[in-house]
């Protein structure tokens, strides 16, 4: 998965937690889906199968696991720390006009048409 793909889904993790965050604001009885979220179905997407084999020690199997894991790690925690950047910079410039899904929205806009150059 290309790394503004996982930006773009970050966003989507964003939004829906946000949402669900003034969602649970709103009433006292909101439930919290947490089985089918954006974040779980990314985090499935993003970390690769990892297959050890049978006869492998305990030193092999973990390194095979942190070695399939590790790329992956840093693309999602990367894509995460812009965001988090962007939001950061949006609040900490004292901007008031701006809610965070807007922001959130045109990233989103933003980095699906510099993908599609």
């Amino acid at each position: 998965m290309e790394q503004t793909e996982i930006i773009l889904r970050a966003i989507g993790v964003l939004t829906e937690t946000n949402a669900m965050v003034r969602r649970i604001a709103q009433e006292e009885d909101a439930e919290v889906e947490s089985t089918q979220t954006q974040l779980g179905a990314l985090v499935t997407e993003v970390f690769p199968r990892v297959e050890v084999p049978g006869d492998a020690g305990p030193a092999e199997a973990g390194q095979a696991v942190a070695d399939a894991y590790l790329p992956a790690t840093i693309s999602l925690v990367g894509a995460f720390a812009f965001l988090f950047s962007e939001l950061a910079d949006l609040h900490d410039s004292g901007r008031t006009d701006i809610k965070t899904a807007d922001l959130l929205q045109d990233l989103a806009l933003r980095m699906s048409r510099a993908d599609n150059s």
